[in-house]
């Protein structure tokens, strides 16, 4: 709202300017005459006051940064004496506004200008809009001013009417900015000028109200924290005197975390973490749900080995011998303990035992079928280095945190099944052994075989982070074994940070020796009878593994011993038989039942699978080791009008097109072989392969179908003493396949004499056991023609037998 009247007088005054302050009509101001402006500009107006009547006036300019403003004050000068402090001083009010002009010349030494006074005039009486607003400026001032206690200024702000005096009355408050100030001086409207100054004084009660509520808020907490702390105090001051009571020691209190983590024997990371969860426990209260994370915490660290280490047994030959009582064969693993040992101990002898941060771990992974004794081992390999020793299944395992263990966050958060075994182990260099590493799963909740890359690298697990730990641990100190009956269910990432141990099955001797020295006693023992009231001789334990079980481990032989046994000892408690007794090979049938397994050879030669054409004997390889895998072949009616190729069997895509090649070839090259190859053209062949059930896959069994088919066409019987393996090509070539160390020993458990295998196959032999090779004909070849004349047998008196005709 604009003035409805204004006066304009023109005036001739000294200038007295005023740094960074402001001074509004209506005001009375004391200023220090020691400044000598201000004091040239009070004595101008009194050497001008001389020849005028009235009071000495001077202009209050504001002077902002050394620039005056364009709007001052026109001021009496009411009073000149002391101030308080003994300085002279002038008392000068603030009467109105003035628009500075240009210039002037005036006595004394001050600056003189002209100017034009506003006079500033509201309609009386007052619209209702300008009534409220002079309402509600009084009910903030008044507000403000009893929160400061200044309940004089109370009513003096009450008595005022004067639109412009009401608004001009706050430049008395301390809280305005001097720019804020500026600003309502200028503003020579008297409605607008009091609507600026409410609003300034709303904003600043609305920041000290929030103000005032943040500190109230952090007093509170201060409070809280004070009366926290003293009743704690008094807490532990109640404790101590019950333990007093009860003849405790101080220092059996479980709850002093600090004491506990400084006399622990902690790494320095670890113990400065173990010191900020005390600190944050101390500042938790008894019933805040974080506190007791951070007790399962600091219990989990303080019961972690972090300083104890076993010392190995560096006694090369004691553990050497150690292995072999514990076990039979497995050569390759007892030699890799030993190396390991070995070096072990020249790197101690040498002051080698930490490098660059590393310790000398170890990763083996132990790939065989079930039953060789990989899970054993791992205890025998403790027990020959002198390490504590643990184990860790993995199998059916799907949650990535049972590896990394849950975060702290988590509701009954645990650390992993690593972190679990070190401290159960109760030592930093256990041998853990990582059981059943191929029947890892993964699902939406992450894959455990990737959280074990870290875990099984000897280049990254000295700083091992657990989740629920979250601290470095070492584990290159640790010897992990893993053990796995598939190699190719270990993901490819994982196996490349292991190193391989193939345990691939026992000879027929070696289960022998393991069923005398460890399963038989361990079964007396199970069964309650003594080493001198029952005996087996080694004639029966040798049926037991050859005729009644057929495996490449020696857990089913283990049952049968067992199983005889308890035979032996139900008899004796029912009168049926007197001990001491000596089991014998006759003893068998009428304890076991008959043998399961009883080898071709040892059939009636009218009974074998070989005794008639298109019968070929194979070998596989499984989960559980090697097998002997038949295949059988004929030929469709030429009436049915049924041609091409059929196969069944459960067979995989591999082994399908392994078929098709021996069918080509046959057609391709049977005129050369003395073949009818014409049957192939106008009748269906089928083949094949027993235990449907089994899904089979994989080339090696080229050879075994090329031997069916070329027995079905000739009319020649497969010799039932030979088994084969092989890929075969479309020219005839005989290629390399995998297994055979387990397929040479699947043959030898079958009674087979003769195995045809790739000639690129023979160096392989060389892991083959001795005692294995000593009873096999092995022949190498390098084409399936060689295959044939080894495989079929001659044909009787020169004519070719009938053809087998299927349905």
């Amino acid at each position: 709202m604009a003035a409805e009247s204004a006066a304009f007088t023109p005036l001739t005054l000294p200038v007295l300017p005023l740094d960074d302050e402001v001074v509004l009509p209506g005001m009375v101001v004391p200023l220090d005459l020691s400044d000598a402006e201000v004091r040239a500009a009070v004595e101008a107006a009194q050497a001008a006051a001389r020849s005028e009547p009235g009071k000495p006036r001077v202009l209050l300019v504001p002077r902002i940064d050394g620039a005056h403003a364009a709007t001052g004050v026109l001021g009496t000068v009411e009073q000149v004496g002391r101030l308080a402090d003994g300085d002279p001083g002038a008392l000068i009010r603030g009467r109105g506004r003035v628009r500075i002009g240009a210039g002037t010349t005036g006595p004394g030494a001050a600056l003189w200008v002209e100017g034009t006074r506003v006079d500033e005039t509201v309609p009386d009486p007052l619209p209702g809009q300008v009534a409220e607003l002079v309402k509600e400026y009084k009910a903030l001032a008044t507000a403000w001013l009893r929160k400061r206690g200044a309940w004089q200024v109370v009513d003096r702000v009450q008595a005022i009417d004067d639109v412009s005096a009401l608004a001009d009355n706050s430049g008395y408050s301390p809280f305005l900015t001097t720019e804020q100030k500026v600003e309502l001086l200028e503003n020579t409207d008297p409605v607008a000028r009091l609507k600026l100054a409410t609003q300034q004084l709303r904003d600043h009660l609305a920041e000290q109200d929030v103000a005032e509520t943040i500190a109230k808020d952090v007093q509170e907490g201060v409070d809280k924290q004070q009366r926290e702390f003293l009743l704690r105090r008094q807490l532990e001051a109640v404790r101590k005197e019950l333990r007093e009571i009860n003849g405790e020691q101080d220092g059996e209190e479980s709850d002093d975390y600090r004491a506990r983590v400084e006399a622990a024997d902690l790494p320095e990371k670890v113990r400065d973490a173990a010191l900020k969860e005390v600190d944050k426990l101390e500042r938790s209260s008894d019933q805040s749900p974080e506190g007791s994370w951070i007790r399962t915490w600091l219990d989990t660290v303080l019961e972690m080995p972090w300083s104890e280490r076993t010392e190995d047994a560096y006694d090369i030959q004691g553990a050497q011998a150690v292995l072999d009582a514990e076990h039979a064969g497995l050569e390759d693993v007892k030699e890799r303990i030993t190396e390991y040992l070995a070096v072990r101990k020249r790197r101690g002898d040498r002051g080698l035992g930490v490098v660059g941060g590393r310790r000398g771990g170890a990763v083996l992974a132990l790939v065989g079928p079930p039953g060789v004794g990989k899970t054993s081992l791992g205890e025998s390999v403790a027990h020959a280095m002198g390490r504590k020793f643990v184990r860790v299944a993995l199998g059916g395992v799907r949650d990535e945190a049972e590896i990394r263990g849950h975060r702290r966050t988590y509701v009954g958060a645990l650390p992993g099944r690593i972190v679990r075994a070190i401290k159960e182990a109760g030592s930093m260099n256990p041998v853990v052994l990582l059981d059943e590493i191929d029947k890892v799963g993964s699902d939406f909740r992450g894959d455990p075989a990737a959280a074990l890359l870290e875990v099984l690298d000897p280049a990254q697990n000295h700083t091992f982070r657990d989740h629920y730990l979250e601290v470095e641990l070492d584990l290159s100190d640790v010897v992990f074994l893993a053990t796995a009956n598939v190699l190719e269910a270990i993901p490819e990432a994982l196996l490349d940070r292991m190193e391989l141990v193939r345990l691939d099955g026992y000879t027929e001797d070696e289960k022998v020796v393991i069923a005398r020295d460890h399963l038989l006693p361990r079964q007396l023992e199970r069964a309650g009878l003594d080493a001198d009231e029952v005996t087996v001789d080694e004639g029966a334990l040798r049926k037991l593994a050859g005729e009644y079980t057929r495996e490449a481990g020696v857990r089913t032989l283990e049952r049968s011993v067992a199983r005889l046994l308890r035979k032996v000892a139900a008899q004796h408690e029912l009168g049926e038989r007197e001990l001491p007794f000596t089991v014998t090979e006759a003893d068998l049938r009428g304890l076991i039942g008959r043998p399961h397994h009883v080898p071709e050879s040892a059939q009636d030669p009218a009974e074998r699978r070989t005794a008639v054409p298109g019968v070929a004997t194979g070998l596989a390889v499984t989960g559980a080791g090697g097998d002997v895998l038949y295949v059988e072949a004929s030929l469709a009616d030429p009436e049915t009008g049924a041609a091409g190729l059929t196969l069944t069997g459960q067979l995989g895509d591999v082994m399908k097109e392994s078929a098709q090649i021996a069918l080509s070839f046959l057609r391709s090259h049977g005129a050369e072989l003395e073949l009818p190859v014409g049957d192939l053209k106008d009748r269906g062949a089928h083949i094949h392969f027993p235990a449907g059930a089994v899904p089979k896959d994989g080339p090696s069994a080229g050879v075994t179908m090329t031997t069916a088919l070329a027995s079905l066409l000739s009319g020649r019987l497969v010799r039932t003493d030979v088994a084969m393996t092989g890929e075969v090509s479309l020219t005839g070539r005989v290629l390399p396949i995998g297994g055979v160390k387990q397929k040479l020993l699947a043959a030898h458990r079958a009674g087979i004499t003769t195995v045809i295998i790739p000639k690129r196959n023979e160096p392989d032999l060389d892991d083959v056991p001795a005692q294995v090779l000593d009873k096999l004909d092995v022949h190498a070849v390098t084409d399936v023609r060689q295959v044939l004349e080894l495989a079929l047998a001659p044909a009787t008196n020169g004519a070719k037998p009938e053809v087998p005709v299927a349905a």
